[in-house]
């Protein structure tokens, strides 16, 4: 019975033991951004005074960086922003010491651990977009801001258009009001003429008046 007591502590310390090892401590060295991701690209989610304590929670294999836990919250630090007690020293988190500190290799996914820890966050909303990765995401960016920037140009383009046309229509509408006014002096001085060409035909001249002898209207 004893042999069996020992053999279920032993079964039990295994199965504990994964469980012990999913965290180490480490300190930060500078204060240093935790961000959303693996990458400076990702938004910061908080800053870590240089000094502080942090839990590791998992590192990734390919790249020198790990998620932390921080006062509650999670991110992710670079491992040469992070110390760690190794053999009496403090070391920076590295591949190599991932196994001797009990910190497990771990995968990231936007989906998971934004689903987890970042739905108040107001970068949640670009989920689907920081999914495809954190270059995907500044190319997005870019090709939205260039897109503003062609609408904006567009816009200013159309008001200038709209300017132009309409002080063209202004001087348009001047020229014509112009012309109307100079057709107009032109008609009423036409118009005068014919009056006083009319006026000079109804005055007979005397000169070219023949009074013939012996004729009434002759006589004075």
């Amino acid at each position: 019975m004893k042999n069996l007591f020992v053999k279920i502590a032993a079964v039990g310390l295994l199965m504990l033991a994964p469980a012990v090892a999913q965290a180490a401590e480490g300190y930060s060295t500078a204060n240093v951004n935790m961000r959303a991701g693996p990458s400076t690209r990702y938004p910061a989610v908080a800053v870590i005074p240089a000094g502080s304590s942090v839990e590791i929670r998992g590192c990734l294999s390919d790249v020198n960086w790990c998620d932390v836990e921080f006062y509650g919250g999670r991110g992710w630090v670079s491992g040469q922003y992070v110390q760690a007690s190794y053999q009496q020293r403090r070391v920076y988190v590295g591949p190599q010491y991932y196994r001797p500190l009990g910190i497990p290799m771990i995968r990231f996914s936007v989906d998971n651990y934004w689903d987890r820890y970042y739905r108040n966050r107001d970068f949640y909303r670009d989920r689907d977009r920081w999914s495809r990765g954190p270059d995907y995401y500044d190319r997005d960016r870019d090709n939205r801001d260039r897109d503003r920037d062609n609408r904006d140009r567009d816009r200013n383009w159309r008001e200038r258009d709209g300017d132009r046309d309409g002080r063209d229509r202004d001087r348009d509408w001047r020229d014509d009001n112009q012309r109307d006014d100079r057709q107009r002096g032109d008609r009423q001085r036409g118009e005068r003429q014919r009056d006083d060409r009319r006026g000079d035909d109804r005055r007979p001249d005397r000169r070219d008046f023949d009074c013939r002898p012996g004729d009434p209207s002759c006589d004075e």
